[in-house]
Parts: structure tokens; sequence; C-alpha cells
């Protein structure tokens, strides 16, 4: 078998766009955005977070334009891809009020149906994200699931992803991970474990010949930028090679979704964490560094792109504009409220310290009838059945058990946690699948009610609100943002 060098990418990370479009929760960044921003001089990017459960439910919706069956012709595994469409593709779509058909739950023990069904959704979303053109795409993964992310990247690499991104923790192991599926090898993951002594606790495995049959020998390594928001993080990264990104994604607290706490553990009288001069990256100390790297949070203008060129950068990483266009994943009309309450000025973007159950601040759009609205949330409960950002904790007779502080508390408490790590907890998992048009209907008839994040830089929001008063499309923000640079040339 011919190895791939470990650092043999397909495309240097020097030489990619100067626009990255953000990984946005869940299908935000939807495989249409992706390719139309790959298809007009930038880095179109799919969120890697619960592919398998868009997969499934897509399917179950009728496949709407055939393009979930589409990517899965080209899938390595015919006889998985059969299995699937068997249990979840309906043709006329759902019953009016059928709930959506669960998928098996991937957790520690890492069971075969699960991990493949994740391998097989990163796939078909790349695929379809690639598909009919040749700009380059990438996936945007969270540290902070880690029990996805072989599974995730594997299925990625299959479809021939051209950049992986990471953020929400310290992605030391992601290198490794690339290095050996390039070459086919198993690999393995140590995972973090509340309660446990060190990592060693719990270490999960991903075997390619296992999962799917026939796996091929070699494949391309992706370029990994590392999404941080501290220059001393970049440099504890880049002095191994074990550990070391082939770029960086510089992120501010302004950005969307979520963000690093700040070094102040203070609130504001509105609640939200006070950021300072300390959480400012030093960009002539990253610079020193010596890998490429890219601006985000308050990026979105064709002058910060300019500048951030100018000053060193490769480019800047940009959300919000893109979450509202005309082809995110956010559902239509929730869209087009959403662009609507931002003209009138009715919606606020809020840094939510609790609302995540990573821990990590979130920014939540304030907005009536979503989950942000009190009653909205109080109507709905507390309900935990998709388990994205469950954390494994160690139980008291040794084993190991999954937990949530957005689950019922009763529940969270029994498993070890407090009352007080539960406080103000949001679901993001079903709130998220919600605002991407799939919400789980539950036993009263009622749909899961959406959840929305956005940037707090809101200038180019509405400076596009002027210039497309009915939305706008991504070729029109990539022509936008790229007005002041030489632009890239359109990808075939």
């Amino acid at each position: 078998m011919t190895n791939v060098s470990d650092r043999e990418l397909a495309t240097p990370a020097d030489q990619l766009p100067p626009v990255i479009q953000g990984g946005m929760g869940v299908a935000v960044s939807s495989w249409r955005l992706a390719r139309e921003v790959a298809q007009h001089g930038g880095l179109g990017v799919i969120s890697g977070v619960a592919s398998d459960l868009l997969v499934a439910r897509w399917l179950q919706d009728g496949d709407q334009g055939g393009h979930v069956q589409a990517a899965m012709v080209e899938y390595p595994d015919q006889d998985f891809v059969a299995a699937t469409l068997k249990r979840f593709y309906r043709p006329d779509g759902r019953e009016p009020g059928a709930p959506y058909r669960p998928i098996p739950r991937l957790d520690h023990h890492q069971k075969m149906d699960a991990v493949r069904l994740a391998v097989l959704g990163a796939f078909v979303q790349v695929t379809m994200a690639k598909s009919g053109h040749d700009g380059p795409v990438g996936i945007n993964l969270l540290e902070k699931i880690q029990l996805w992310s072989p599974a995730t990247l594997y299925g990625a690499m299959l479809a021939n992803v051209d950049v992986v991104l990471v953020g929400a923790g310290l992605p030391t192991h992601i290198p490794r991970l690339l290095d050996d599926f390039a070459n086919g090898r198993e690999v393995s993951l140590p995972i973090d474990v509340a309660g446990a002594e060190s990592s060693t606790e719990l270490v999960i495995t991903l075997d390619p010949k296992a999962v799917v049959p026939p796996a091929p020998d070699t494949l391309p390594r992706p370029v990994f930028l590392a999404i941080i928001s501290s220059h001393i993080l970049g440099a504890y990264l880049a002095r191994d090679d074990a550990t070391k990104p082939d770029g960086f994604v510089v992120e501010g607290p302004t950005a969307g979704g979520h963000n690093a706490p700040p070094r102040r553990n203070e609130l504001d009288e509105g609640g939200e964490p006070i950021y300072g001069p300390r959480d400012v990256v030093d960009l002539d100390k990253l610079m020193k560094v010596g890998l490429p790297y890219w601006l985000a949070g308050g990026q979105a203008a064709p002058k910060h792109v300019a500048a951030a060129l100018e000053g060193g950068a490769q480019g800047v990483q940009i959300g919000t504009v893109f979450a509202l266009c005309n082809e995110s994943g956010i559902s239509e009309p929730l869209r087009t409220a959403l662009r609507k309450s931002l003209d009138a000025g009715t919606a606020e973007v809020r840094t939510d310290p609790r609302a995540s159950p990573t821990g990590f601040p979130f920014k939540v759009v304030q907005m009536a009838g979503t989950i942000a609205d009190p009653e909205v949330a109080a109507t709905r409960g507390r309900i935990c059945d998709l388990g994205y950002l469950r954390t494994p904790y160690l139980r008291d007779d040794g084993t190991i058990g999954q937990r949530c502080p957005s689950e019922p508390i009763d529940a969270y408490v029994r498993k070890g946690g407090t009352v007080e790590e539960t406080e103000g907890r949001k679901c993001l998992c079903n709130g998220l699948m919600a605002s991407a048009g799939v919400p789980q209907i539950r036993p009263n008839g009622s749909a899961e009610p959406p959840l929305l994040t956005l940037g707090q830089d809101l200038e180019a929001v509405h400076a596009l609100l002027e210039m497309h008063p009915d939305g706008w499309s991504a070729a029109e923000v990539m022509q936008w943002l790229l007005s002041e640079i030489e632009a890239p040339p359109a990808s075939a």
C-alpha cells in the first residue's frame, strides 16, 4: 500500500480563498450554501453536526429533488445504503403530524449501525456540497462533540472534503486522525469523561475496513484549520507536529454560535459575559507562529476583507450574512421573519452564558416564537432525546454514562450533576434542527420550537438589507465581499 505523507495536502492552506463561509449550527451551513459559496470564489463550509440525523429526516420527508439518493449512489458500501433507504426513505414523505423515526444513537459504545450512519451522513452532505463544481468545500466540527468526530471525519474524507475546521475546544488529536484516515489506518481517540482521572478511561476506535467495506487504502488528506480565540492557544497547538494544524481561524467574541469564555469571569448588567482587551488575539504574536490565518467576528464588509489581507491575514471567515441568505439552511419562513425582525430592530442577539450545555457562551437571537422566548421554553419543558451535546461521566460503580444539563433536572441530578448546572440551559440539538426545517413532532402534536444564532455585529446585515430588501443570495454576498480586492476565479 502506498502511504500518503502525513502532511501531503491536495491544496496547501495558504492557497485557500480569502473568504471562508462559517460552519454554522447543524444545517444552517447547508450543502446548498456551501456549494454556492465554493462556486463564487470562497471556501464553502457545511456543519458537521448531526449529519446522520439530517439525512435520515430528509429521506423521511421524501428527499425533495432526489439529492440525498444521488449522493448515496457514490458511497462505497451500497448494501448499507440499501438498508438505510429501506429504514428511512418515504417517497411521499411522512403523514401530516407524524413524528420522525429515531436514528441509532451513537454513544461511547460506538455501535456499528450508529457509526456507519454517521459516516454515511457526512459523506452525503459533503458530496452534495461538492456536486457540479470544483471549488473547495470544508466541514466544521465541534471539539466538544468528540464521540462523533472519527465517524464524521472519515465520512467527509471519503467524499474528498478539502478542509476540516474544528472549534469549541482544544483539537489536539485532529491532525493525527486525518493522517491515519488518509492512510487507511484504524484511529483511536481519547474521550473526556467527567469525574475520570485521565482521558485513558475511555478511548473510542474506528477501523475504516470494518465500517465501510470496501474501504480505500488511501484518501486525500484535507487541510486542517483550528478555530482559536487566543494566540497562546495557537502557539501551543503549533509547537508539536502531532498537534500542529495547517492554519487558524481567529475568532473574536462577536462571532455567532459558540464563543470562548472571556478571561474575566464576570457578567454585565444584562447578564452577558464581559470581554476585554485580554480577550483580543495578539496578531503580531500569532504571525510569528508562521501559519496562515483568517479573522472571524465582525469581518463582514469589503473593507474588512481588504484590511485583513493587507494586515497579513489569509482572509476572513464570515457567518451571519450567509446564515440569512437564500441558500442558508434556516427554513425559508423563519429566515424571512428573522430578516424582517432585524430590519425592524425587534430581534436582538445576546451572548448567553448559560444556554449551551457545553458550558461555552452561545449567541442566541431573542425573537418571539423561538426557544429564547421564556414562555415558549416553559411550554416545551425539558426533553433530551438527540444527545449530541451529552457528556460522558464516570458512575460510582466505575462504568460510563451520558448526561446533559439540558435534560430533565431530576435525571441530571441522579447522574451526579447539580441543579445549578441545569439553570438556564437550552436544548440546542432540537432547537437547531427545528431552525433547519426538520423539527420533531411531539406526542401532543406540537413541533419543536426553533433556536436561532447569529453574530452580534449586524452592520453588514443592515447594509445588505438596503441593497437587497427582499433577501440576497450567497453569490451576491461573495460579489460584495470581494469587491475591493482582486477576486479569485469562480469555479467550473
